[in-house]
């Protein structure tokens, strides 16, 4: 008997490799991509590529991944406009690709800065209204408004993520260095709420809402327990067994990314309801349980 079939973008992501590694057991899968050595040489050579939107017939699920890294460059306009055509174009095609032949159920990315900076006494679960509308959430919601459209013909799942943490890819990645050599600390005041989620949590939640036919709409995918940066800070370098003593000043933060430093100097604290509500368990709700499982691995 032949597989299920999954169209995946993104796949050769921090998330994506890692969810292709878990599904190819189960699904045929084809990855969308730019670069199909690299695909080939991350993803194996069981994996079918292609260089665009295919014609979508007989897929059972889409997953959608791809994006512009958000914290990389400065956000300039045209950056912005990089950024959101990432996002949005790829999102507009897949769904009407998927309008001729619609699979069982899409999941589509998107972030927690859909609901824009917020106070750390805040709590954000998906039925928060009072969002700030900034760069980030206007980025969000037309990524999400666009693979709403989907909801006419099949089951769509949103992944409103946090910061992804787990060795070799992400933010923790980024994190390290400095802080193995004793130079990392707060960033700013250090209060503002940081959303986390493992990156083996994060690969099960996607897994998760994959089979659960009864579930569609936003998710939170981050771990119930955020923490402020200070905190954070604080854990990985209990994690690392190195000091914390070096704050970065808002200044060298707005420096380095321009408007995109409210992604270092805001925050929002964000809690997983539905998942939680759904019966999802966390393997790493806390995060030094969380960070000393990835620095493991």
């Amino acid at each position: 008997m032949s597989k299920p079939q999954l169209f995946i973008t993104g796949g050769t992501g921090f998330i994506g490799r890692a969810l292709v590694a878990a599904l190819k057991g189960r699904f045929a899968i084809t990855a969308l991509t730019r670069n199909p050595d690299k695909a080939r040489a991350l993803l194996g050579e069981d994996i079918s590529l292609c260089a665009n939107v295919p014609d979508l017939t007989g897929m059972d699920a889409v997953i959608n991944l791809a994006g512009e890294p958000i914290a990389d460059k400065r956000w300039s306009q045209h950056q912005k406009r990089r950024l959101e055509s990432s996002r949005w174009q790829l999102t507009e095609e897949l769904v009407n690709a998927m309008a001729k032949a619609p699979p069982r159920v899409f999941i589509s990315g998107s972030a927690i800065g859909y609901y824009g900076p917020q106070s750390p006494d805040t709590i954000v679960t998906e039925s928060y209204s009072a969002i700030t509308d900034d760069f980030a959430h206007r980025l969000c919601a037309g990524w999400e408004q666009r693979a709403l459209k989907a909801q006419e013909f099949t089951r769509v799942c949103l992944l409103r993520t946090g910061v992804v943490l787990g060795k070799g890819g992400g933010a923790l990645h980024k994190m390290l260095p400095p802080f193995k050599l004793g130079l990392g600390g707060r960033i700013g005041s250090g209060e503002q709420m940081m959303s986390w989620i493992s990156h083996t949590d994060m690969v099960a939640a996607i897994l998760f809402l994959l089979d659960r036919e009864d579930l569609s709409g936003a998710f939170n995918c981050t771990a119930p327990n955020p923490v402020s940066n200070s905190e954070l800070t604080q854990a990985l370098g209990r994690a690392l067994g190195r000091p914390t003593l070096l704050p970065m000043p808002p200044l060298a933060a707005k420096l380095l990314l321009g408007e995109g430093a409210t992604l270092l100097l805001d925050g929002q604290k964000v809690i997983p309801k539905r998942l939680l509500e759904a019966g999802f368990v966390f393997q790493h709700p806390e995060l030094d349980g969380a960070l000393a499982a990835q620095l493991r691995a």
